[in-house]
């Protein structure tokens, strides 16, 4: 099958870094700011507010960029409009093919209208059974497990942590923080890591996006994480010679040592100044190199991404075949916050077998 936008759509594939509040349908936040009385809008036109949203991801400012989380976090504050936005996370996400995907949401966020933090992750998880539902009556069968996410510059990782751990066994799947990584390391919030040690509960931190090595570093041997959010500046510590090889420093050789999962967002990380162009984006070299690199959107509405859509830049970019984009996919697989029967099960019944019958 020749390699393009609707052959890569059939494709199976693996979300592991997905912002629920970055991935609303702009008809949604349009009709969720009417039934709130939310005014603030740049918008009412679906397709005029879905450009003002990509034009404010590649606008160069960050303050613009997070205007656009402000507009969705403020539609996102009653239990049915999360159980909504939940819903048509999961039924987009298996429109494109997706088959497991991990979605991370901030409960911390949604709490300004009077919801406990215990009923806004009762009105997420709700929200994916009812879009996984919808989904497979449709043909579509996908698995979504979320990730509870603390923001690195408030005081309630803790807390959240503590969610995550009694939620794991209906649906919440892992513990994230985010937010802006200058200032706020990671190692603020080592008794949330600890604790969740402790608890033998999954954890990724967003590190090494907008920082360098030592956000990789403290992430990694501070913190304990199993992923890495992101982590594009693991290439600070890779050195290419002119004859093209590569030597690895003490960090970047323990990431790959260790097999630590990358979730790289190659659209995202241009508009957001991580990399410079998708030609010129560290998942070349790390690909090469045999990095554990996974292909990830991080926000669909703010980035006007896909998976599909980042597959498919990403081949024509690079050149890879379908056994590039199984390798990604194997990668993700690999590296979910899922037990090893079903990662398994998935790799050898789902997606080698679609990946098979699309190289045949």
């Amino acid at each position: 099958m020749p390699l393009n936008a609707e052959t890569i759509r059939d494709a199976p594939k693996v979300l592991l870094h997905d912002h629920l509040d970055g991935g609303l349908r702009p008809a949604t936040v349009i009709e969720l700011a009417a039934e709130g009385g939310y005014g603030a809008l740049p918008s009412t036109d679906a397709a005029e507010l879905g450009h003002w949203f990509l034009a404010a991801s590649h606008s160069g400012s960050l303050v613009r960029y997070l205007e656009g989380f402000g507009h969705t976090v403020a539609v996102m504050q009653t239990a049915d409009a999360l159980v909504r936005v939940a819903s048509e996370c999961a039924q987009d996400l298996a429109a494109d093919g997706v088959v497991y995907a991990e979605v991370r949401f901030a409960p911390e966020l949604h709490v300004e209208q009077g919801l406990a933090l215990d009923a806004v992750v009762e009105a997420v998880l709700e929200g994916f059974r009812v879009g996984t539902a919808l989904a497979a009556e449709q043909g579509r069968r996908i698995r979504v497990g979320c990730l509870l996410t603390a923001m690195r510059h408030a005081a309630r990782s803790r807390e959240i942590a503590d969610l995550a751990v009694r939620y794991r066994d209906v649906g919440v799947c892992g513990f994230d923080i985010a937010g802006a990584e200058a200032g706020f390391p990671p190692t603020r919030h080592l008794d949330a890591f600890e604790y969740l040690r402790q608890q033998n509960a999954h954890f990724t931190i967003h590190a090494g996006e907008a920082f360098g090595l030592p956000s990789i570093w403290e992430a990694l041997q501070w913190c304990g994480a199993d992923r890495l959010g992101h982590g594009v500046r693991i290439v600070d510590d890779i050195t290419i010679g002119e004859d093209g090889s590569a030597k690895l420093g003490l960090l970047a050789a323990y990431v790959r040592d260790m097999r630590i999962p990358l979730e790289m967002c190659p659209t995202s990380n241009v508009h957001t100044g991580a990399a410079a162009s998708l030609a010129e984006h560290p998942i070349g070299l790390l690909r090469r190199l045999r990095f554990r690199v996974t292909v990830n959107t991080d926000n669909r509405l703010m980035s006007d991404v896909s998976m599909t859509s980042e597959m498919t830049a990403l081949a024509d970019t690079f050149g890879y075949d379908w056994s590039d984009l199984q390798w990604f996919t194997v990668n993700a697989m690999k590296s979910a916050f899922l037990g090893f029967d079903e990662r398994l099960a998935l790799i050898n019944d789902v997606i080698k077998p679609g990946y098979a019958a699309l190289q045949a």
